[in-house]
């Protein structure tokens, strides 16, 4: 389909895409690796409890200076919640754009998940005295695409 990374049948996939999210990309891309080939509500209970910052996400590439978290087998890892509530919800978009295709699958794997920088915006950082420091703003594109478990 056009403007995806993956190469994706509309007749056995379904795909939602978010575009410049104010979110980071670096809290994305660990994200989306930590997802990625998870079934569908396996991915939205490891999302939601992120979000509730119980279970942490493993930060492999952006981990330096990223404390460990408890558990066996944790390393360094992080708890980014607005990221993680901004994938779940392009993922539940995903999961109704299946529906609204009339893809008769009970069950859901993320077989695709995907992220890239989006265009960074000039903001404000107050300072003291009335002054103003500026600041890039980053945003993030994210996609997702479903394929039915037989």
């Amino acid at each position: 389909m056009k403007g995806y990374s993956f190469p994706y049948d509309p007749e056995i996939h379904a795909a939602a895409r978010g575009k410049e999210m104010a979110i980071s990309p670096r809290h994305a891309r660990e994200i989306c690796r930590a997802i990625r080939g998870m079934e569908l509500e396996r991915a939205r209970g490891y999302l939601g409890r992120v979000i509730d910052m119980r279970e942490p996400v493993p930060f492999t590439r952006h981990a330096g200076k990223v404390g460990h978290r408890k558990g066996k087998g944790r390393a360094a890892g992080r708890y980014p919640r607005k990221a993680a509530a901004a994938i779940l919800k392009i993922i539940e978009s995903a999961q109704s754009n299946g529906e609204t295709m009339h893809l008769d699958i009970d069950e859901w794997r993320i077989v695709h998940v995907a992220t890239s920088r989006g265009p960074a915006f000039e903001a404000r950082f107050p300072r003291a005295r009335g002054r103003a420091t500026p600041k890039m703003r980053e945003t993030a594109n994210v996609e997702v695409v479903l394929e039915g478990i037989e």
